[in-house]
């Protein structure tokens, strides 16, 4: 076999597979870092939030961390016990902060820099919490620039949760 040979049989077999790709794959699915999948048995949580999602528009790294309040409240007949708090990336952390003004967290990305602490936190009926958020757009270093899209999940003891979301364009 001479050398252009190899070379066309080389290029036919990777059209070949290119080919064979394209058509077997039935489609494709992307996951965004952090979402998960919604189970339709799953109780809906007492806990709302007046807004569940916060643009912070354009983010210097240069300026720092960014904050947004988030105000949850248990709109439920029963008390609830948030157990745990994650975020979904290094770059977030969540704090709970009590009427009386004490605050619980920092409560981050399961797996990261050790584990998270249980929040433990009850909200009485009618009762609500400040989750204060805060992302670092220097979390990443340079190749953190772009657009940015981080959730916080509040989960009770019954597993219901709820769901707050930032997001923002990094620039350097």
């Amino acid at each position: 076999m001479t050398t252009k040979n190899i070379i066309i049989l080389v290029c036919v077999i990777i059209a070949g597979l290119f080919i064979w790709g394209y058509f077997s794959g039935g489609g494709t699915t992307a996951s965004v870092q952090g979402a998960s999948e919604t189970n339709s048995t799953a109780s809906k949580s007492s806990l709302t939030a007046s807004e569940n999602l916060y643009n912070f528009g354009t983010v210097s790294m240069k300026n720092g961390n960014v904050t947004k309040e988030f105000i949850v409240t248990n709109t439920g007949d029963k008390d609830v016990t948030i157990s745990t708090v994650l975020t979904s990336c290094m770059c977030t952390t969540a704090l709970i902060i009590s009427p009386d003004g004490s605050i619980k967290g920092p409560f981050g990305m399961a797996g990261h820099g050790g584990s998270v602490p249980p929040a433990n936190e009850i909200i009485k009926v009618g009762e609500n919490r400040v989750i204060r958020v805060v992302f670092n757009p220097n979390a990443h270093g340079p190749a953190g620039v772009g657009p940015i899209d981080r959730f916080i999940t509040l989960t009770d003891i019954s597993g219901n949760a709820l769901q707050l979301e930032i997001k923002a364009v990094v620039t350097p």
